[in-house]
């Protein structure tokens, strides 16, 4: 078992299979060259595998497999099928743009991923390519159809920015509500990647936007994950949209920037290029790359430790901070 010093069990990686995307977003890599990167760059799926198991041993339940865009990686669905025969007990997560998702998602499946989040960051044709530099809404929409048709568990995540898509947070809640998907907002995370000038919205605003047509209330803090859940009435859905739900939807909202986001974290990471991070707001880095390639599992170990060993208590998230890390190399 993972424990760090404040006495939360670390049992959630987070594994960034590489730093390429077939995207552009605002909130992200906008000024990244769109050939950025091999897939020779990458490290190798077998190396990450051997940190994959050296994790699980240790009593990690959960991995999720990010990029960048993790669908890029030639041998993915290969890659979790490995996972999946060794622990088959591992809840194992994917998060995508869904571009490339909808002939993947039956082998996706077939090999042993559970869940998929899929990031929408509008409805609108041009806001996708405004916000993403790609004509995607087609392809994300088939990705979303083809997942959800072979059973995926799948959240929508929305970064919704002031000026380009914070008009479309009902619609895309409502969107969620008619595929009895789960919605999740995320605030928008200040970093010298992104693009200058663009502002996101904190959860009061969201929640402000979303109270304009719903009565959402808390539900509940994820007891495994960052986000905080609201509930909506399946009345008043039903009201609206004229849905009949068993259930009142939940959707949620990720807020780093509140006090209290760090007090359950559970996880760490592991980058594209080889290095763990014990959290995605400070500046420290482990490199492991070096174990993982010659399949150290000693130093794989050793070096996971080090890595728990250093987690901070909370990020350094300052009302004006701003990271320097690249999302695109850590998952986010």
């Amino acid at each position: 078992m993972l424990v760090d010093g404040f006495g939360r069990t670390i049992d959630y990686m987070r594994i960034s299979v590489t730093q390429r995307c077939n995207f552009r977003c605002a909130y992200c890599m906008p000024n990244t060259p769109m050939n950025l990167g091999d897939e020779r760059d990458d490290v190798p799926l077998e190396s990450v595998l051997n940190f994959v198991k050296v994790a699980i041993e240790q009593g990690v339940k959960k991995i999720r497999i990010t990029g960048g865009e993790p669908l890029l990686r030639s041998k993915i669905v290969e890659f979790i099928a490995q996972i999946y025969a060794f622990a088959p007990q591992i809840d194992i997560a994917l998060t995508t743009n869904a571009f490339l998702l909808a002939p993947l998602a039956k082998p996706l499946k077939e090999a042993g991923l559970m869940r998929i989040n899929i990031s929408l960051d509008s409805l609108q044709k041009d806001r996708i390519s405004c916000i993403s530099k790609r004509d995607g809404l087609e392809k994300i929409l088939q990705g979303i159809e083809e997942a959800h048709k072979v059973g995926f568990k799948i959240k929508l995540n929305m970064v919704p920015l002031k000026n380009l898509n914070d008009d479309e947070i009902v619609a895309v809640l409502e969107y969620g509500m008619q595929k009895s998907i789960m919605v999740r907002f995320i605030e928008y995370m200040e970093n010298t990647h992104a693009k200058g000038g663009i502002t996101g919205l904190k959860l009061s605003e969201i929640l402000t936007r979303v109270r304009q047509k719903y009565p959402a209330q808390v539900f509940e803090k994820e007891i495994v994950g960052p986000a905080t859940l609201f509930r909506i009435p399946k009345e008043s859905v039903q009201e609206s949209l004229g849905l009949q739900m068993a259930r009142d939807y939940i959707f949620g909202v990720i807020a780093p920037h509140n006090d209290d986001f760090c007090k359950t974290c559970n996880r760490i990471r592991l980058s594209s290029e080889g290095k763990l991070i014990p959290c995605l707001y400070h500046d420290n880095a482990i490199d492991i790359k070096e174990a993982m390639l010659y399949g150290d599992t000693d130093e794989i170990l050793s070096r996971l430790k080090l890595c728990i060993q250093n987690k901070p208590e909370k990020n350094d998230w300052g009302k004006n901070a701003i990271s320097s890390r690249a999302f695109y190399q850590t998952g986010g």
